[in-house]
């Protein structure tokens, strides 16, 4: 028989178990905001005011970038990787894109807390004027486009994060193996490998050749980091000199932008899963749309970069010479673009840009102008605002966020 005593402390433990289960729901923990991240810009040696590699931080809460210091002293660092997060401290890679023979790679050991980076390695980059390096995501293989040299270099990722000596280097002026130059005598009159751009899978190498107009899939070794011969494609639009390439985040279509006619394609991408000799394939999905606004010159222009929304409704592009940034809307049904937004770069030649990791703001490097334009980002409309900060910093050509 219960007392009275037993039904008050019953019905005490009741009510906070109610009280807990109709607080659960409101009762979330709060998101932390985002913590400042390391920003690292790559310069323009060649004009001797910048020296190297320039760091900065940047609050995406506020979206404020700090003054640029530099991190590093190199020649011309055109384009940077970083290796994947593991246990041990990372590294960035850092392409030194000088008219030389003997140009090079050269491997940094990144701070955690300060960002600071000491140089830990350089290797031959396989040929003159080094344009793009990548990283694999698992961090054992790396890959550089010689686009001046007319080849790219194969790497394996030692343990202290260094690059070895290449495993392999091919020389595309073979046109047996890697086809004819393109008619644009001015710009195609070798080939021109532009990036070395790895498939998500890790098992895939696609390279676009300015040059020869084609796009180059190589499948990588997994053992080796060695490439197999190239499967080539082409859009069947002779001159339009293929820049770089980005897979979308459901890995079926693919975007190539194209520097000389100022177009972006999209491609329908497959590869082979069990298979003693695996490929991938691009097919023409026969799409193409102008970056460039329709009574835009074209010879004034030259098409630079591209970017996918993490969550794969927007693309971006920016432009050199109209020097504007444009924001197209993908398709669900088909991947196919629509404009949605022009506007102006807020400097002169945009030649790289990339989203913040929030994917609230966008970091254009201005070329020409030595400035780097910071715009906000409307993550439902796509659309840019700004720019909502200019920061000056000479000649920047590529901005890596870690």
């Amino acid at each position: 028989m219960s007392t009275r005593r037993r039904f008050i402390v019953s019905f005490s433990a009741f009510a906070a178990s109610a009280r807990a289960i109709a607080d659960w729901p409101i009762r979330k923990k709060k998101l932390l905001p985002p913590t400042p991240v390391h920003v690292y810009f790559g310069t323009d040696t060649n004009k001797g005011v910048s020296k190297g590699i320039y760091q900065s931080t940047f609050d995406p809460t506020k979206g404020q970038l700090t003054p640029p210091v530099l991190a590093a002293a190199t020649g011309r660092p055109s384009f940077l990787a970083v290796s994947p997060p593991g246990p041990g401290r990372r590294s960035v890679y850092a392409v030194n894109a000088i008219n030389d023979p003997a140009a090079t790679v050269t491997t940094f050991t990144l701070d955690p807390t300060s960002g600071s980076l000491h140089q830990s390695g350089q290797v031959p980059s396989g040929g003159a004027g080094p344009a793009y390096v990548s990283v694999d995501s698992t961090g054992h293989a790396a890959f550089v486009a010689d686009y001046v040299g007319s080849a790219i270099a194969s790497y394996r990722i030692q343990p202290d994060g260094t690059l070895s000596q290449p495993v392999g280097r091919l020389d595309f002026k073979d046109h047996k193996k890697f086809g004819a130059l393109g008619p644009v005598s001015s710009r195609q009159d070798n080939p021109h490998p532009h990036c070395v751009t790895i498939s998500p899978d890790d098992r895939f190498l696609l390279v676009c050749d300015l040059g020869t107009d084609h796009i180059c899939v190589f499948y990588i070794h997994p053992e080796t980091g060695e490439l197999s011969d190239p499967h080539l494609f082409t859009n069947d639009r002779p001159g339009c000199g293929p820049r770089h390439v980005a897979f979308h985040p459901n890995g079926r279509w693919v975007y190539c932008i194209n520097e000389i006619d100022s177009t972006i394609d999209r491609c329908l991408w497959t590869a082979t899963q069990y298979s003693d000799t695996p490929q991938g394939l691009l097919v023409n999905a026969n799409f193409s749309i102008k970056t460039i606004a329709a009574d835009f010159p074209a010879s004034k222009n030259t098409a630079a970069e591209l970017a996918i929304s993490p969550d794969g409704y927007f693309l971006y592009a920016s432009n050199r010479g109209e020097d504007s940034l444009v924001v197209f809307s993908i398709r669900a049904k088909d991947g196919n673009l629509t404009e949605v937004q022009r506007i102006p770069c807020g400097g002169k030649t945009p030649r790289h840009f990339t989203l913040d990791p929030t994917a609230e703001w966008l970091i254009c490097g201005n070329q020409d102008s030595a400035n780097v334009t910071v715009f906000k980002r409307d993550t439902v409309t796509g659309k840019l605002s700004g720019p909502t900060q200019t920061v000056s910093i000479d000649s920047p050509l590529f901005t890596l966020f870690v």
